[in-house]
């Protein structure tokens, strides 16, 4: 059985912070080493502890961060200072502008998880597990927000607006980080079949194919920002 991964929790609620380690430890693939209030805490836990992943609240009031992305400012210094510590950032912000924030120095080893996230196991542990591993992970929910407003701006014109619904349910869990093999196991189809998707898929958007998954991220994410 593979060692737990070492997790900080950062979160200045407290009865949020404690319950998000309750839940990740009930699953035995974690173990959180230091759960905090703010992105100082973090910072200092992460120097002591060394761990393998960090979660964290996108807001932490509070020090000398920016107001609203103390978060995110404390995951980039997190992986400027540790580049292999993964950090997932947990928002209660469905807008893309955070997600954008949090991408805009690179995608490997970070995740942007809606706060809902939090309620399915599954999920969290799965990003937690992507970022562990240097991949990237942003919520389906939020770049299902991106489609459609991108659908509407850019009318009956748009690429996206060419997609089949089986190609956006692709391009939502190649946003995910997933790998070929990972989506057809999500979406029980054949690794040609995914691949014949994802092919079909970039070249509706204009993207160039890429088997490497930060960069599949980044490429939807900056398509889907244009």
């Amino acid at each position: 059985m593979a060692e737990p991964l070492r997790m900080v929790v950062a979160d200045d609620h407290y009865l949020v912070r404690e319950g998000t380690r309750r839940l990740l430890e009930t699953s035995g693939r974690v173990e959180v080493v230091a759960a905090v209030g703010n992105a100082d805490e973090l910072l200092d836990a992460v120097r002591r502890f060394s761990p393998d992943v960090v979660v964290t609240d996108i807001r932490m009031p509070g020090g000398g961060w920016r107001a609203g992305f103390e978060g995110i400012d404390a995951a980039h210094a997190v992986r400027s200072a540790f580049p292999g510590v993964g950090v997932v950032v947990l928002s209660q912000f469905g807008d893309a502008l955070y997600a954008f924030e949090l991408f805009k120095k690179g995608t490997e080893g970070f995740a942007y998880l809606l706060k809902d996230r939090v309620g399915d196991l599954d999920e969290l542990l799965g990003a937690i597990t992507a970022v562990a591993e240097g991949g990237s992970v942003i919520d389906p929910k939020v770049v299902e927000g991106l489609m459609s407003r991108r659908e509407v701006r850019g009318g009956g014109g748009s690429p996206l607006g060419s997609l089949t619904e089986r190609e956006r349910e692709v391009l939502r869990e190649m946003a995910r980080g997933r790998s070929n093999p990972a989506i057809g196991r999500a979406m029980h189809l054949s690794l040609s079949s995914v691949e014949k998707h994802v092919n079909v898929i970039f070249s509706k958007l204009g993207l160039e194919n890429t088997g490497d998954v930060n960069r599949r991220v980044a490429a939807v994410l900056a398509y889907l920002e244009g």
